[in-house]
């Protein structure tokens, strides 16, 4: 069973949505803001990391910077969750390390396709 980092500072979409992962088979940690998601992410080795860029403490796109700075968890992969489909969002994620980028709101069968992908590259 994967493990999931799920970084989200909304209770409501961090509930639905970890729900959600647990129903497809998932294991699932949480953080609600960047500075604890780098925390969790090294003590629990998350399989894959969903990370809202969007977080108070430090933001998505730092605490992706330092997950991917550091020696345990530079190779776990990170997409980028955002409401903000704005051009160069894609871009700008990429570049602070993520591996994927995808919308909110979330289309969950297109949100796990991405994660499977990203996860048999990992386990190849």
């Amino acid at each position: 069973m994967p493990k999931v980092l799920l970084v989200e500072d909304n209770e409501a979409n961090r509930d639905m949505l970890s729900r959600r992962l647990i129903r497809k088979g998932y294991g699932v940690v949480m953080a609600e803001d960047g500075a604890q998601a780098v925390e969790v992410a090294s003590r629990e080795k998350p399989d894959i990391v969903l990370m809202d860029m969007s977080l108070p403490v430090i933001d998505g796109w730092e605490a992706t910077r330092r997950l991917k700075a550091g020696e345990g968890t530079r190779s776990i992969p990170v997409i980028a969750l955002t409401a903000h489909a704005m051009s160069g969002d894609r871009e700008k994620a990429l570049e602070a390390g993520c591996d994927d980028y995808d919308t909110k709101p979330i289309e969950l069968p297109r949100l796990l396709e991405k994660m499977q992908a990203l996860l048999a590259r990992t386990q190849a």
